[in-house]
């Protein structure tokens, strides 16, 4: 390999999807707008006009920093790098009524699904949640004004000027939380994974241990002609997650956005772990309501994956009866097979899509 082809392989690190990228969902960075420009004091001196008055023009505005959202990002990665955002400050005034230039914004392209809290009162303070939605998170200070505005019949000769405002200045605290119409639920190992490989184009990491998915992943999932949902895989939650146990809090709060949920359940490959799957799943959901109980009300599809083992099978049966008693419909699905696979995506399209 040439010593450009090896440069060019890691200064541009998404032109090789093999290269892994970093997922930051929350960080800290500090904001300032620019400062106002000073207004001016001074006086025509031309030839022929011997009492030239007062000439000095007003400071630019500094500039603002904004937010956008930018469904190209995925993670807070390149924010969390840069730290520290500054906006540009406006221009001084200058004499023969010339203003000061507005200074130029300071454009940071996040996430969409970004919220900014106030780093000291914890505050919400923004939320971007669309495609191209700009927010103001600080304003340039004013442009002090000129001695040309403190001209008046007793003081035709003002020496006097305004100075340029401070831009605001702020300590945020930046998270992300996925947009998706769908989170996926459950255990560690219940299937969540390999469930969205088989309805998307989403390929997050499948093995046998737990917590094999570290960050969220997110699939389109086809319903039909023009008919599609947003679907996000996340990480296996366990008993005590809500208090930070395992990936805990981190990842809870992707599910907050979602219109409806997918609470997947099993048993382990052997069905020798003595798991309840209808344990399992009033733990998830005690999990839910300790975090936020608004979502333990979300609108929820249950079902028991990996069909295609006679075991689980047979846990079904049980599970099902017990949950049924609750009006709660325990759905049969294997991703392998595709069995169940189609009934619980047409379940949740009409859960997403109910007004």
């Amino acid at each position: 390999m040439t010593r450009a082809a090896r440069a060019g392989r890691f200064a541009f690190p998404e032109l090789h999807p093999e290269l892994p990228v970093k997922f930051v969902d929350s960080c800290e960075v500090k904001v300032v707008a620019g400062a106002g420009g000073n207004g001016c004091v001074a006086f025509r001196r031309e030839k022929y006009i011997p009492h030239g008055g007062p000439s000095g023009g007003d400071g630019g505005k500094g500039g603002d920093v904004v937010f956008v959202g930018d469904e190209g990002k995925s993670t807070l990665l390149d924010v969390a790098l840069s730290r520290v955002f500054q906006a540009e400050r406006g221009e001084h005034g200058r004499g023969k009524d010339q203003y000061g230039k507005a200074g130029k914004a300071f454009v940071v392209r996040v996430p969409v699904g970004t919220q900014g809290f106030d780093g000291e009162t914890s505050a919400l303070l923004f939320d971007v949640e669309a495609q191209g939605k700009s927010i103001v998170v600080a304003r340039g200070g004013r442009g002090g004004r000129g001695n040309i505005h403190f001209a008046t019949p007793f003081d035709r000769a003002p020496r006097r000027a305004d100075p340029g405002e401070p831009g605001e200045e702020k300590r945020l605290r930046l998270e992300l939380k996925v947009m998706a119409d769908v989170g996926l639920l459950g255990l560690p190992n219940v299937g969540k994974s390999t469930f969205i490989r088989a309805v998307s184009r989403a390929k997050p990491k499948v093995a046998d241990y737990p917590f094999t998915t570290l960050v969220p992943h997110l699939g389109v999932v086809s319903a039909g002609e023009d008919s599609s949902f947003v679907i996000a895989d996340i990480p296996g939650l366990i008993p005590g997650a809500s208090k930070g146990a395992g990936l805990g809090l981190r990842f809870l709060k992707h599910v907050e956005r979602t219109r409806a949920l997918l609470h997947v359940l099993t048993v382990d490959d052997a069905g020798t772990d003595g798991r309840d799957p209808v344990a399992d799943y009033d733990a998830i959901n005690a999990e839910l309501a300790m975090f936020a109980p608004e979502l333990a009300k979300r609108p929820q599809i249950v079902a028991m994956s990996k069909a295609d083992l006679p075991e689980v099978r047979r846990a079904w049966e049980s599970a099902r009866r017990k949950l049924d008693a609750r009006g709660v419909d325990l759905k049969l699905m294997s991703a392998a097979t595709g069995e169940g696979v189609r009934e619980v995506v047409n379940a949740l399209y009409t859960l997403v899509r109910r007004p």
